[in-house]
């Protein structure tokens, strides 16, 4: 049902699907340049089976740090495996192709994973048995799971010599940023997740207005949930200066668009308006010259994307 809903909405907008068929064919190119060697060949076989978005964006990347964010990325992921799908338990069951691509890293991308690896564990233990319940919590959990992300990356940037080593106060902060628009996003995932919810919604904002998280799913609350959920977004507003500051702070054209490219998921119906958004906010920028005045690498004709290019999420 969901691909006809699909196809119905993309033969809506005929002028959508040339990108989006764009997107799918990059998709395919990047999973036919996975590496031959073993270790390596794994490594970005299982990139591509975890997350098929992020293996594409990671394309952006030259290939020394495209292999080191590649280790990064199943490293931390590797820290969360409860309940996960079965290619999280093939990527455990075979974790040695990973420390052995790991060890053939540079020593300075070696010393930065160890040392957010160390640090996210840590956190994430402290969560295992503690709600999120007030803002601080919130704002504490969304530091240890992507917060150290955000400095892990900026450490991974400035091993590479391509970048300088921006303010672990800016790096942090985007990395929040990016956590909590998915936290709000994935809601309704979460809440009906089974065996157990997930909650990641601090009491102290939702308990204004329901008493259990979970009714804000119901359509008799769908007025209170749109309160809450402006709440939320304007809690996750305030790291927004911080986050367009990192992203000027960026010199290497390939790394900003690797912090900037969306993760547009093709089976979504609604992937067409995405795209249509983001190509009217482009034209727009066009059009009043603000491409003019301001640095930008936006590009119409990337060798691996198509024109449909915005902000995204690091994971």
């Amino acid at each position: 049902m969901g691909s006809l809903q699909g196809l119905q909405a993309m033969l809506k907008h005929p002028d959508d699907i040339y990108p989006l068929l764009k997107l799918k064919m990059a998709a395919k190119q990047a999973e036919k340049q996975i590496p031959t060697s073993p270790h390596w060949g794994f490594c970005y076989t299982m990139l591509h089976k975890v997350s098929r978005s992020f293996a594409l964006v990671i394309q952006q990347l030259g290939s020394e740090l495209r292999d080191a964010v590649c280790i990064f990325y199943l490293v931390l992921r590797a820290l969360d495996t409860v309940g996960g799908t079965k290619e999280y338990k093939i990527l455990m069951d075979q974790f040695h192709h990973v420390s052995t691509a790991f060890l053939e890293l540079n020593g300075s991308y070696q010393e930065a994973i160890e040392d957010i690896t160390m640090k996210m564990g840590a956190g994430m233990a402290k969560f295992i048995c503690k709600e999120v319940e007030t803002v601080d919590d919130y704002e504490e959990y969304c530091h240890y799971v992507a917060g150290h992300v955000g400095l892990g990356l900026s450490k991974l940037f400035h091993a590479s010599g391509k970048e300088t080593l921006l303010p672990d106060s800016i790096s942090n902060s985007m990395g929040i940023f990016l956590q909590k628009t998915n936290i709000i996003r994935d809601y309704l995932e979460d809440i009906n997740e089974i065996p157990k919810a997930r909650m990641y919604w601090p009491q102290e904002i939702w308990g204004k207005y329901v008493n259990k998280l979970e009714d804000l799913k119901y359509e008799k609350n769908s007025e209170k949930a749109v309160q809450c959920l402006n709440d939320m977004v304007t809690n996750a507003l305030a790291h927004i200066e911080d986050s367009l500051k990192y992203l000027s702070e960026l010199h290497d054209p390939a790394i900003f668009k690797f912090c900037a490219i969306p993760q547009v998921d093709l089976k979504d119906p609604n992937a067409h308006v995405t795209i249509t958004s983001i190509e009217s906010a482009q034209k727009i920028c066009r059009e009043s010259g603000t491409l003019d005045k301001r640095k930008s690498y936006i590009a119409d004709d990337l060798p691996n994307y198509g024109p449909a290019m915005g902000y995204r999420h690091y994971w």
